[in-house]
């Protein structure tokens, strides 16, 4: 017989712990009170019967209420009362210690778990350190105090999990598009200095590297920039130089073509030197995370408003993938690749086929990914399709740090799409996998256990949510009061920007193939899962969409980044009935999150098929569904 430890490992079972255990609160009693040797083997051999009949590995809290339970009965209220006690105190040193044990052993460089968590950080560093500290408190003030002890621990078990709770004691949203424009062109404020409109391409991309830096340390998440917001301030340095070599050149024999070529070979160099500031800065950097920023660069030829702009930004586009196809030196000397910042390219009509524009770009763009395994590529023109706001218009636009999109979203106040300046306020995880093992390979229960994991899930996305409500501007001034996500006034309350689809909250999944390799014996991706499949991410979807009823700010997250084809299902029912519907499926590209199909084929015991049910190539091999719409049972 086997019990498991707090620690979740199994030992064999002692019986001389429970006689220990006893023993001591028996002599902590007065004499009158206390047990006889017959009555305390008694409650043990009864423990142990008891864990036996129960024919599975029993917990160490379990067996403590069984002695509990046992000394109550046999009318030993004294010694109950002190072995409670005892429990207490135990358990209050036990989340007292593990907080302390595991500073301490970070400190030492001793905690495997914090070594292996994140491989952007150095845990022997000093101020990696302090924000590991730091986050050890706040999970221990999650654990025991902000989070419901339900939640808490289906995360400790792995059924769940709650991202980032080394943050979650401080009011701090995960991911973003920051709106490095609105802070370039109308000014910002970084450390109590105020920043005006940069008159230089150079100036630009240095301040933009101070705003990173400053965004990283208020935020856990990582931040998207545009490469289009630097691109107005490339004309701004043409006509600074024009200006300069028009003034140096005054009296002399120059002819305006040569003036032109002198102009333009200076401001390549100083977009040379603006592309490096970016680059050498943001891999120095460390913010108060105790790392890098993790910062990604969307480089997207169809943001720039007008010919000159658009030429500019192809421009300083080119300049940055030549600079990452270079790389950086490291300490030895030797040319590597920088972990940040992470490149997008946007692959559109006037770059995608040879003879296009800006055809050169692309090929630089996989000339530099073969050698440097980036830039990461969006396709503009399944965004357009995928990424539909409510006036029916199709949108390009770079996901967050985090890789994940935004929903579209149209301003109220203008009636315009608006993308940068909005945020991922968190994400919690299912563990699909442990669904499945769960369910035991019965349908009916997993779908019963599914949806208990599934509010499990909202419940904790409640909780990140309502952490937010109420955090005031002056949390990260930068942030929301300075243009980076908002010009909110001091004191003012972001609540606005957590409604109305402004920001958005995530469910992420985690494990499709597994769950559905056990539940099916197949791949997702084969013939006669892939139902099964779509069924389960429809219903999150489904779940989603429930959920966003009262208040519109949850999404779904699609972790896995599969890509189903369009034609999985009918467009309607096998049954044959015009009122069971299936919506139009739409594929979710490889970073992409979009509705699929509505229907939910749900699993039957055999006892329920009708002899006159019908074949449909929707059920999964040895599963009995029927439709939820119009009921009609089919078979494999």
């Amino acid at each position: 017989m086997k019990i498991i430890k707090r620690n979740g490992s199994e030992v064999p079972f002692d019986i001389t712990k429970i006689i220990t255990a006893v023993t001591k609160a028996s002599d902590s009693v007065s004499r009158t009170s206390s047990l006889t040797q017959e009555q305390i083997l008694s409650i043990a051999n009864d423990v142990t019967d008891q864990c036996q009949a129960l024919n599975r590995a029993v917990s160490v809290e379990e067996i403590q209420d069984m002695v509990e339970n046992k000394l109550m009965d046999i009318q030993a209220h004294d010694v109950a009362r002190h072995y409670i006690t005892y429990r207490y105190v135990q358990s209050l040193k036990r989340q007292t210690n593990t907080t302390d044990e595991r500073i301490l052993s970070l400190i030492e460089c001793q905690n495997e778990e914090v070594k292996q968590e994140n491989a952007n950080k150095n845990p022997t560093v000093n101020s990696v350190q302090r924000d590991y500290m730091a986050g050890e408190i706040s999970k221990d003030l999650t654990a025991r105090l902000l989070l419901d002890p339900e939640i808490v621990k289906a995360h400790n078990e792995g059924l769940i999990h709650f991202h980032d709770s080394d943050y979650f004691a401080q009011h701090m949203h995960n991911c973003d598009l920051v709106n490095l424009e609105d802070m370039l062109q109308n000014g910002t404020v970084i450390s109590g200095t105020y920043i005006e409109k940069p008159h230089s391409f150079s100036t630009a991309c240095n301040i933009a590297t101070q705003i990173i830096a400053q965004v990283a340390s208020n935020q856990y998440g990582g931040q998207s920039i545009s490469l289009t917001h630097l691109a107005p301030f490339v004309d701004v340095s043409r006509k600074k130089i024009a200006a300069e070599v028009e003034a140096e050149m005054e009296g002399l024999d120059v002819t305006p073509e040569r003036k032109k070529e002198i102009v333009e070979r200076r401001l390549r160099n100083e977009i040379n030197r603006g592309v490096q500031t970016i680059q050498y800065q943001v891999v120095t950097l460390m913010t108060t995370n105790g790392q890098a920023p993790f910062i990604t660069v969307f480089m997207y030829l169809g943001e720039a408003r007008n010919a000159q702009e658009k030429a500019d930004l192809a421009i300083i586009i080119e300049e940055t993938i030549r600079q990452r196809y270079q790389g950086v030196k490291n300490e030895a000397g030797v040319w590597i690749t920088p972990a940040f910042p992470k490149l997008i390219y946007v692959l559109e009509e006037d770059n995608i086929r040879p003879g296009t524009p800006y055809y050169y770009l692309t090929e630089l763009a996989a000339k530099c990914t073969a050698k440097r395994m980036v830039p990461d590529y969006i396709s503009e023109k399944k965004m357009l399709e995928l990424k539909v706001d409510k006036n029916g218009e199709g949108h390009c636009y770079t996901c967050m740090g985090c890789r994940s999109f935004l929903t579209p979203y149209v301003d109220p106040e203008t009636g315009k799409p608006k993308y940068y300046g909005r945020f991922n306020q968190g994400v919690v995880t299912i563990n699909l996998v442990d669904v499945a093992l769960s369910s035991g390979g019965n349908f009916e229960k997993f779908w019963k256990i599914f949806d208990e994991r599934l509010d499990l899930c909202h419940r904790a996305l409640q909780a990140r949510h309502k952490r937010l409500l109420g955090t005031p501007s002056d949390a990260a001034p930068i942030l929301w009061q300075y243009g980076a996500l908002a010009r909110l006034k001091k004191g003012e309350k972001i609540d606005k920007l957590l409604f109305g689809g402004y920001s958005t909250i995530s469910l992420g999944y985690a494990g499709l193939y597994e769950c559905v390799k056990y539940m099916t014996g197949k791949s997702h991706t084969d013939a006669g899962a892939k139902p099964f499949a779509l069924s389960v991410m429809q219903h999150m979807n489904d779940k989603c969409t429930e959920w966003k009823k009262p208040r519109t700010w949850i999404t779904l997250s699609t972790a896995p980044r599969w890509n189903p084809p369009p034609t999985s299902l009918p467009s309607a029912c096998r049954s044959g009935s015009a009122s069971c519907p299936v919506s139009p499926i739409r594929t979710i590209s490889p970073t992409v999150t979009t509705s699929m199909f509505r229907s939910t084929l749900m699993p039957l015991p055999s006892s329920s098929l009708r002899a006159s049910s019908r074949s449909c190539p929707r059920a999964v091999p040895s599963a009995m569904w029927k439709c939820p719409t119009c009921r009609t049972i089919w078979r494999p």
